[in-house]
Formats: C-alpha cells, structure tokens, sequence
C-alpha cells in the first residue's frame, strides 16, 4: 500500500514540475501548453476569416465557458486525477500480472525499435483512433455513458473550443480502454508521440469549428466540420437514433462500418439533444452531472 500512496504524490508532484515547464517555455517543440494555445489561436483566425455561419458572433454563446473546458481538461484535469489515477493503474496491473510470473511487456506484440518511427507511429496513430471511434460509439450506445457525454453535446453553437468541453468521466473511459491496446504495441516517449497528438487537436479543432469544409475526397479519410456537425444534431432518424459520424480524426471507420451520415448541407442546423434546454448551463453542475447536479437526469 505504502508503494501506491508513493506513486500517487510522485504523479502529482512530477505533473506539477511538468505543466510547471510546459508554461515557463522549459520544454521545447513537444509543448503542449502553447502548442494549444497556437492550434486554438490559428483555428479560431480562420473561423473569423472564412465563416461558415456568418450571423454566429465570433464571441459565440458558450465561448468562454468551452475556453475554460479547455485548459481544464487538457491540463488541470490531469494534475487533479488522471496521471495519478493512471500510473496507479499501470503498476496494480503490472503487479497482478507479476503474480504469475508475467508483464505487461510479455505481451506486446513487437518491438517499437525493429520498426522505423514512421511505421510505428503511424500504427500508433491508428490504433489509438479505431479504438477511441468504438469508445465514443459507447458513450451514445449506452444510456449511463450518454448521461456524461450530453455535457459534450450541450454545446449550441459550433466553435474550435467546443472540442474539448467534455464531462471528467470521459478521458477515465477512454484511456481505461485505450491503455491495453497500445501497451500491446507502443513503446513511445511523449516527445515522439508529440506530433500525433498535435494532428489530432487541429483535427479536433477544426471539427468544431464555425467552418465550412470537407476537404474534398479526404472527406472520406478524415473528420471535417460538414460531417462532424451532424453527429451534434438534435434530431435524427430513427435508423440513427443513437448517433452518427462517430470518428475522431479519422471519418474512414464511419464509411467502412456504416456509421456515417451527411444528408445534406447542415450549416443551419440545430444542435443539442433532447430536453437540452434543461440541462446546467455552468461548469460545476455540468461536471456533476448526472448524480449530483441539481438537475434531473434528462
């Protein structure tokens, strides 16, 4: 027990240390601090200069509450509960396995030097992606995960910031189911995965964002703000009662397992689910939500 209680306040402190360097500029083109913020300032330029919806405020409704998501998010979040929460994970299961006689390296299925970094991080890439596209299918499948992941679809007006509204729960869900699959075949420092994450935040971004492009026949490759926006629709069919367009980076899952859906232009759609007007519109009752908020489960 005393190991456990060890490598949660190390997780904690080392954390600090690292956003710590991350805001005073000590870590160099791997920052993920300013590597937001650059992402988000450039995302954000190109919703002023080429509006897709052009009465939408550039200040949109939500702006500085999704500002907040944010950085909470992609850092604070972490500080509070993940890195401990996930180290802590590593070594109980690292020390079941030891048990009999096992690690989790027994397991994995090839050497990250026998590969060239290209290969390695693109089967990285690729893997993470497929994996996070059946998680998020989940969160709509699934009545107690949708609970958590109408705080995503609470947003009423598509901005780059949306991105990253999300209720705590969800990066516990994703990286729990994420964490086996690449401990099976990755083996990288966060200075080498530095690059994938970056794509996948401007992917990310520009889902959300207030801009209308598809990006021609890489439509079918990757996710683009003409196709993400129909998986915030309000109102669907029937046939797609529990969502569509699921894809993160990538929209090639949704065309290959036909969960893709864009029936027409959806700039003026609205957004939202059901009973949504109901649902808290501050940050504290949205992270709350659905046991503790003062609102009922919708």
């Amino acid at each position: 027990m005393n190991k456990y209680i060890e490598l949660i306040k190390n997780s904690y402190s080392g954390y600090w240390n690292y956003l710590k360097n991350e805001i005073l500029f000590q870590n160099q083109w791997d920052n993920y601090f300013y590597g937001l913020i650059a992402i988000s300032l450039i995302v954000w330029t190109l919703e002023i200069i080429f509006p897709w919806r052009k009465n939408q405020s550039i200040f949109r409704k939500d702006f500085w509450l999704d500002t907040f998501y944010m950085f909470f998010n992609f850092f604070i979040l972490n500080l509070i509960v993940f890195i401990a929460l996930s180290n802590t994970a590593a070594q109980l299961l690292n020390d079941i396995l030891k048990t009999v006689g096992l690690s989790l390296s027994s397991f994995q299925l090839y050497n990250t030097n026998d590969l060239p970094k290209w290969l390695g991080l693109l089967i990285f890439f690729l893997v993470s992606d497929f994996v996070q596209w059946n998680t998020h299918r989940l969160l709509h499948r699934f009545e107690f995960f949708w609970n958590f992941h109408k705080v995503h679809h609470s947003v009423k007006e598509m901005g780059f910031a949306a991105h990253l509204r999300y209720h705590w729960m969800e990066p516990v869900m994703y990286k729990s189911i994420l964490y086996i699959p690449l401990a099976l075949i990755a083996n990288y420092s966060a200075q080498d995965v530095a690059i994938v994450y970056f794509f996948s935040i401007a992917i990310g971004h520009l889902n959300h964002a207030n801009l209308g492009w598809d990006y021609g026949i890489l439509k079918y490759i990757f996710n683009n703000p003409k196709m993400h926006i129909w998986h915030h629709a309000k109102e669907l069919p029937e046939h797609v009662r529990y969502g569509v367009n699921y894809g993160l980076t990538l929209s090639i899952w949704d065309y290959l397992f036909k969960t893709d859906y864009v029936p027409h232009n959806g700039r003026d759609i609205e957004l939202g689910f059901k009973n949504d007007e109901q649902f808290p519109k501050d940050f504290i009752s949205q992270e709350l939500y659905p046991k503790f908020s003062k609102k009922e489960n919708l």
